[in-house]
């Protein structure tokens, strides 16, 4: 297994363990909601995390089949893990704050470039390694 795979699979496995802990906060919240109920951003950053935690071990495969250099399977990956572990942080943020239940009502003026980054980063970084994919393997 090359260098850059494995460090993409220990994220994963690390994106996986923060899924499992946010488990927790999520069950404590549900057991002390009176209607059973986790706040909705707290649900929403442990099952962003689970899913987030497979999609990095998908690119980890990616990345390991991937024909360009080790260098630029390393950035393409490690941008989208990056934008994965913001976006679970701010979900937990919003979890903690209790603020709202949906951060696109009355979001603030940087939401717009925040999530511009995101987009470009995660499929332009996906894009990269499938290419890659692409020309190693077919």
């Amino acid at each position: 297994m090359r260098t850059e795979t494995a460090l993409v699979l220990f994220f994963s496995g690390l994106i996986f363990l923060w899924a499992l802990v946010l488990g927790v906060w999520k069950w404590q919240a549900m057991a002390n909601s009176p209607d059973g109920l986790a706040h909705p951003y707290v649900d929403i950053a442990h099952r962003a995390a689970l899913l987030y935690a497979f999609a990095t071990g998908l690119i980890a495969l990616f990345v390991e089949l991937s024909g360009w250099p080790s260098a630029v399977n390393f950035f393409a990956a490690a941008t989208i893990v990056l934008l994965f572990v913001v976006t679970i942080a701010n979900y937990i943020r919003l979890g903690l704050r209790r603020e709202t239940d949906n951060q696109m009502r009355n979001p603030p003026p940087v939401l717009r470039f925040v999530l511009a980054a995101l987009i470009v980063g995660e499929i332009g970084g996906f894009s990269v390694l499938l290419v890659g994919f692409t020309v190693a393997q077919l």
